[in-house]
């Protein structure tokens, strides 16, 4: 029982709390002066029924806080499921409606640090088990060490320094503790390197670079954009079919931006998924393997690259199919 949650303020509520304290007391005492009883009875009666009638009114202003004291314990234990009954109007109806937000959150990330630590064991795990199964058949004698043994191995160990990698990335863009280097720069020799990269370790998909005239420039940190670009022209041969082209195209956009888009005739994203793809090792196509669809850390990083510039990234889809991942970036000064 709440009856002063219509009140917007907690100072009006206290002044109601007294004014009928003081109202139940001066009714006691007219009553016990008509009757005719002692003044020490009154007094009594009347401190009861005032004592009374404050912890009823006052009960409904202090039971969210006793419910944030109760769910804060909880959630010191590890359970982030309490929340507070925040039906005041007041300022502790605020914090309660705060508290619950924040618990919320407090959730989110606990299942964010649960699948983490899931996913990062599984994807670490699946190259050390190969790696040390291609080294105990050498130790034991089953295989010889020649070079095609070596090679696998050796591409084990690059997968587990790219996951490492990729990880320690992730964490410093979270903790914001690697400081944009930011210039502007022109963006066709970026897109040109990206594109030459991915032709050298994919030969079988094109990429096509498109860039507008005059090149458009960008103002944030070269290195971490080319990681952005790097990452999804990346993904884009991975998940296009042989003989297919890729397309890499920027130009300059009507509200001081340059937009970059990187186009692919793969399976596209669905749209329930469009977000999604930004989370930690997620994958829109389920059925595909790791070893298929990487590690799932690099779209996280290139929208955390992404916001630092105070810019966009999203997908779309292609017609007739495929996808379009375009990226908004801050536009430099000619």
């Amino acid at each position: 029982m709440r009856p002063l949650d219509p009140l917007s303020s907690i100072k009006v509520k206290l002044g109601v709390v007294i004014v009928a304290a003081v109202g139940v007391t001066l009714l006691v005492n007219e009553v016990g002066l008509r009757m005719n009883v002692k003044a020490g009875f009154r007094a009594l009666v009347a401190g009861a029924l005032g004592l009374a009638m404050v912890q009823l009114l006052a009960r409904g202003m202090t039971s969210p806080l006793r419910e944030m004291s109760m769910a804060a314990t909880a959630m010191a234990r590890g359970d982030y499921t309490r929340r507070v009954t925040a039906s005041s109007r007041d300022e502790v109806g605020e914090l309660a409606r705060a508290f619950n937000a924040m618990a919320s959150q407090l959730s989110e990330v606990d299942r964010l640090r649960r699948d983490l630590v899931a996913n990062a064991s599984h994807e670490l795990r699946t190259p050390i088990t190969a790696l040390r199964a291609g080294l105990e058949n050498v130790v034991d004698g089953v295989a010889p060490p020649d070079p095609a043994a070596l090679r696998t191995m050796l591409a084990q160990v690059e997968r587990l320094g790219r996951l490492v990698g990729q990880l320690l990335d992730l964490s410093r863009l979270e903790s914001e503790a690697v400081p944009l280097q930011r210039r502007v720069f022109d963006v066709q020799p970026l897109l040109e390197e990206a594109a030459s990269l991915s032709r050298l370790h994919t030969p079988g998909v094109h990429v096509d670079v498109r860039v507008e005239s005059p090149s458009p420039r960008i103002h944030g940190d070269p290195e971490r954009v080319h990681q952005v670009v790097a990452n999804l022209v990346e993904n884009a041969v991975r998940y296009s079919p042989p003989g297919s082209t890729v397309e890499l195209r920027a130009n300059n956009t009507s509200h001081n931006g340059v937009t970059i888009e990187v186009d692919d005739e793969g399976p596209g994203i669905p749209a329930e998924d469009s977000q999604r793809v930004f989370e930690r090792f997620y994958r829109a196509d389920s059925a595909r393997s790791s070893l298929d669809g990487g590690s799932g850390l690099g779209l996280a990083i290139a929208r955390w690259i992404v916001d630092l510039h105070g810019g966009v990234i999203r997908p779309e889809q292609r017609q007739p199919r495929g996808c379009r991942m375009v990226v908004v970036l801050p536009r430099g000064n000619p």
